[in-house]
């Protein structure tokens, strides 16, 4: 009898450039999904913040998913006289790419590169008092930020029920704020009290 060759495995699907694919991704491991339902649950959970999110990037993001093999449609919806909107589902192959994808986001650190770092390598060059004034601004612009934060998070869990594990990125958002928010403010403290050295010459 000829030998029956094992069946090929699909290559994995192209992993996407953008974070918002990644969120995308992650609603429809929830549940099956149309667009526009993606945008108010993305909404709702505060998660804006990390992405640019318009209705228009987000269909662009699913018409990328659908092309590259990651979801698929699942069927239409039509809630009385709305549009008819089409609903998508993770494909098998986007759901394993998808775990997979997370599972190494999780594990591995990898470099990122903000604007802030960038900027703070240079603080030197504003001058102490610039540079504390500069510090405390971006301070007090953080603070409202987490006040803002605090109050999406509270509407998610205790309006709309959102169980914990689903906003648990919220936290993670809110404690790097926070401490972002200390080193500012403790930062500008030293700067104000001449106990962070500075180059000579350059107090201005």
């Amino acid at each position: 009898m000829p030998t029956r060759r094992p069946a090929a495995v699909p290559p994995p699907p192209k992993r996407p450039a953008n974070a918002l694919a990644l969120a995308v991704l992650g609603l429809l491991l929830e549940q099956p999904m149309h667009p526009h339902a993606m945008v108010g649950a993305l909404r709702e959970r505060g998660m804006d913040a990390a992405f640019k999110l318009t209705t228009g990037s987000l269909y662009d993001t699913v018409r990328a998913l659908v092309r590259d093999g990651w979801i698929e449609v699942d069927g239409t919806e039509q809630a009385g006289n709305r549009p008819v909107r089409t609903v998508y589902r993770h494909t098998a192959a986007g759901r394993d790419g998808f775990t997979d994808w997370l599972d190494e986001l999780i594990r591995e650190p990898a470099p990122e590169y903000p604007r802030f770092l960038s900027a703070v390598a240079y603080l030197g060059a504003l001058g102490r008092p610039r540079a504390a004034e500069a510090l405390r601004e971006r301070a007090a612009a953080l603070r409202e930020r987490i006040a803002q934060g605090a109050e999406a998070y509270r509407a998610a869990r205790e309006e709309h029920g959102v169980p914990r594990l689903f906003v648990i990125e919220a936290e993670y958002a809110a404690a790097l704020a926070q401490a972002e928010l200390e080193w500012l403010e403790r930062t500008a403290a030293e700067i104000e009290q001449g106990t962070l050295a500075w180059p000579e010459g350059d107090g201005r």
